[in-house]
C-alpha cells in the first residue's frame, strides 16, 4: 500500500505543471507519464529505455495507483514530452514534494554549488551546468538554476537565491559567488553569508591574509580574535584543521561595500597520508555571529555536497556517462535523479544508494517503503 503522513498524492504537487502536448491528442495523461518515470529512476533506471521497461514489467503495480488507460508510454512518448515539460517547472514540483514529505522547517544552512552534467555537451553544445541550493542538515536540494558552462555560476547565484526563503539561514558559497551583489541579495533576503574567498576581488585575499596574519602574531587585541584546532586519525590518515575567525577589520578596504560584512576568516588544513603531508590554506568573509566553531562546522557542512550530492550522482546515478544532449530532457532528467537520490536518503535501511535502487527495481514492496510518505493510495 502506497500511504503519506501528509495524506496528498502525486498529482496535488505536479497539478501546476503544464501539459505540454496539444490537448484532447494524447494517449497517455501526464500524470501517468510523471508517475512512471520518477518511480523507474528511484528502481536503477537511468534511461528512457530502461523506464519503458520497468514501467512494462511492473505494470500491475503501477495500476494500484496510476489508472493507466492505454498501458505504459513508449520510449518515444517519455522523450517528447520530457523535452517539451518547463525545467523550471518541473523542478518546483519535485522541491516542493520533498519538502512536504521531508517535514521540513526552517533552515540553518544552505550550500550554493555548481555541477557539471559533463554527458550533456557535443561538438557544438557545451555541457549544461546546474546550480544547486542544499539544504546540509536536510540533505535535500531545495533549488537549481541551469546555464551553459561553470562561468555562468555568478549569473545563476541570484536567480536561484530569489526562489528560496533565506530568513535565519546561513548562505555558504565556494569564491565564484564572492560578489559584492550576491553578498548585498543575500542580506536584503535576511540571511547570513559564509563566501570563500580567492583572487577575484581586488586587494580582498590580500587584506585578509594580511589581517590573519597579524591576529597569529598576536597583534590584534585578543577579544577580536577566536581559534580552535580539530584533529582526526583514521584509517592510517591524519587531518588537522585550524580555524580563526577576526572581527578586527580595520585593515580590510572598502569593506562597507561587503553587505553586512563582521567577520574574516581563516581556515588550515594540514593531511598527513602514509608519511606524505599536503596542506591547505583557505580564506572567507562572513556576516552575522561567525565564531571559529561555527566556521568549522559550516565550512565542513558545505562540502557535504560533494560526497552527498553530487559524488552520488555519478557513482549511484552514472549522470557523468548520461548522454542526453537535449536542454529540457536533461535538466528534467538530472531533477528526476536529484529527487530519486533525496527519496533514497530518507528510507531508513542500510543500504548504500546503489543497492537500494537495484532492490527497488526488484521488490516493489521495497520501492513502495520507499514512497511511503509520498504519495497515497487512492487512484490518481
Amino acid at each position: 500500500m502506497i500511504t503519506a503522513t501528509s495524506v496528498v498524492s502525486i498529482k496535488k504537487y505536479f497539478a501546476p505543471l503544464k501539459d505540454p502536448r496539444v490537448r484532447n491528442r494524447t494517449q497517455h495523461r501526464l500524470i501517468d507519464i510523471i508517475a512512471i518515470a520518477l518511480c523507474g529512476v528511484i528502481a536503477n533506471c537511468d534511461t528512457w529505455a530502461e523506464i519503458v521497461d520497468f514501467g512494462t514489467s511492473h505494470l500491475a503495480w503501477l495500476k494500484r495507483f496510476l489508472k493507466l488507460p492505454n498501458g505504459i508510454p513508449s520510449q518515444d512518448t517519455f522523450e517528447r514530452v520530457f523535452a517539451k515539460i518547463n525545467p523550471a517547472a518541473f523542478s518546483t514540483c519535485c522541491v516542493n514534494w520533498l519538502r512536504n514529505v521531508s517535514d521540513l522547517i526552517g533552515l540553518s544552512q544552505l550550500a550554493i554549488d555548481g555541477k557539471t552534467l559533463r554527458g550533456s555537451g557535443s561538438s557544438t553544445v557545451a555541457p549544461l551546468h546546474l546550480v544547486s541550493a542544499w539544504a546540509t542538515q536536510a540533505k535535500l536540494t531545495l533549488g537549481e538554476v541551469a546555464v551553459e558552462g561553470k562561468s555562468n555560476e555568478i549569473t545563476a547565484i541570484p536567480e536561484l537565491l530569489k526562489l528560496l526563503d533565506l530568513k535565519g539561514t546561513l548562505v555558504t558559497i565556494d569564491a565564484m559567488g564572492c560578489q559584492k551583489a550576491i553578498a548585498q541579495q543575500i542580506v536584503d533576503q535576511g540571511g547570513n553569508y559564509l563566501l570563500a574567498v580567492k583572487g577575484n576581488q581586488e586587494h580582498l585575499l590580500d587584506d585578509i591574509q594580511e589581517t590573519v596574519t597579524k591576529a597569529l602574531d598576536g597583534k590584534l587585541p585578543k577579544h577580536h580574535v577566536a581559534t580552535i584546532t580539530k584533529t582526526e586519525e583514521a584509517h592510517g590518515r591524519k587531518e588537522t584543521r585550524t580555524y580563526v575567525t577576526i572581527t578586527h577589520l580595520h585593515d580590510i578596504r572598502n569593506r562597507q561595500l561587503w553587505a553586512g560584512l563582521t567577520t574574516v576568516c581563516m581556515c588550515w588544513r594540514e593531511c598527513i597520508v602514509d608519511g606524505k603531508t599536503s596542506e591547505e590554506v583557505r580564506y572567507f568573509i562572513a556576516t552575522g555571529r561567525m565564531g571559529a566553531r561555527k566556521l568549522a562546522t559550516a565550512t565542513r557542512e558545505h562540502w557535504g555536497i560533494e560526497i552527498n550530492k553530487h559524488w552520488q550522482l555519478d557513482v549511484s546515478f552514472g549522470e557523468d556517462a548520461s548522454k542526453l544532449i537535449d536542454r529540457n530532457r536533461a535538466r528534467n532528467f538530472a531533477t528526476m535523479r536529484r529527487w530519486a537520490l533525496d527519496i533514497l536518503k530518507r528510507n531508513p535501511a542500510k543500504k548504500s544508494i546503489r543497492a537500494k535502487r537495484k532492490l527497488a527495481a526488484q521488490d516493489p514492496v521495497f520501492l513502495t517503503e520507499i514512497l511511503t510518505g509520498a504519495t497515497r493510495t487512492e487512484k490518481i
